[in-house]
């Protein structure tokens, strides 16, 4: 999958939804983490974080929205219930990313809000844990431009099968004989007394 993410979280006060955020963004192969003016007690993170994501991806603790740093390109995306959020499952998200979420108990600053390139609100009928919010964030990106097959129109998975070709109408069935003979090529045309049809040789089975 082309491009990067990243995902963080601005006040955030617990340090169980910080671990299992970051767990989150570990199994969903985000570039790195980070928190804006996080709780002191948010440290504690190993309780919940068991993949010990510290070891493999990158977070970024910022004390304040001046602080932080973003890779020159990458587009900030504002999580929020606000009317003029787009719906996560109509949004396009940005080839190199960084999606930020509000505090438990709290919304996304007004001054975060007005930093951020879009806004998007995941269509729940109320706010979720702040943890959940961001898995449900990272898998909308992964099958979006994770390059997966499309569904299919009947329930299950797709087809594994070759399609085959319908039969011809007509007399007999056509059989594809060799696509070119030794030492000729596209230009090559066929005797009168035998069917040319440009790359390929074909006759009639009766």
């Amino acid at each position: 999958m082309r491009g990067y993410f990243g995902i963080g979280v601005e006040r955030i006060s617990k340090a169980m939804n910080l671990g299992a955020l970051l767990r989150s963004a570990h199994a969903f192969g985000a570039s790195f983490a980070f928190t804006i003016d996080a709780d002191p007690r948010v440290r504690q993170v190993r309780y919940a974080d068991t993949s010990k994501s510290g070891e493999h991806l990158p977070y970024y603790a910022w004390p304040s929205l001046e602080a932080m740093v973003l890779p020159r390109g990458c587009q900030l995306v504002g999580i929020e219930l606000t009317e003029e959020a787009v719906d996560l499952p109509s949004f396009r998200h940005p080839m190199s990313a960084a999606y930020i979420l509000g505090p438990e108990r709290g919304s996304l600053s007004p001054e975060v809000l007005a930093l951020c390139s879009h806004t998007v609100r995941i269509p729940t009928r109320f706010c979720i844990n702040v943890s959940l919010a961001g898995a449900l964030v990272m898998y909308d990106r992964i099958i979006s431009r994770g390059g997966f097959i499309e569904r299919p129109a009947l329930p299950g998975g797709p087809s594994t099968e070759t399609p085959t070709e319908p039969a011809q109408k007509g007399h007999g069935r056509r059989r594809i004989r060799s696509q070119w003979r030794a030492g000729e090529g596209p230009n090559y045309a066929a005797p009168r007394d035998r069917t040319a049809l440009g790359q390929v040789d074909v006759e009639d089975e009766d």
